[in-house]
């Protein structure tokens, strides 16, 4: 079931695919977070919404977790690999969280599961 899901969002989302080999289609949100195992990266296509892809390495919940995201608005959980249909807790945000600007930065804080990747798509209005 995961596999089949994610394939389907890679076919599905030009972002996850279209700049494979561009530099324009990936750039860091969290590369240095040691002390959480957290890491966070950004796909984007010109003919799609931004994917936020973040992955919890460690078996402890991070709660209230904040990652930066490049625009304040609505972003929808399109996968949580701790979902129960995979066989997770069933750890999430409700199915979406809310990006908002602060300090010069746009950011949302979310609940990471243990052990986990979720993805986040932006929602235009």
């Amino acid at each position: 079931q995961t596999v089949r899901d994610l394939n389907y969002l890679y076919r599905s989302r030009p972002a996850l695919h279209a700049r494979d080999c561009e530099p324009e289609g990936f750039s860091w949100l969290i590369v240095d977070d040691r002390d959480n195992s957290v890491f966070a990266w950004l796909r984007s296509a010109p003919d799609g919404n931004p994917v936020a892809v973040i992955s919890n390495f460690t078996p402890v919940p991070r709660e209230n977790y904040r990652v930066p995201l490049p625009k304040a608005g609505k972003w929808r959980e399109i996968i949580n690999t701790d979902a129960a249909d995979y066989g997770g807790s069933g750890m999430g945000n409700g199915g979406a969280v809310k990006a908002r600007g602060e300090g010069g930065g746009v950011s949302a804080t979310m609940l990471l599961p243990p052990l986990s990747t979720i993805m986040l798509e932006f929602v235009a209005d």
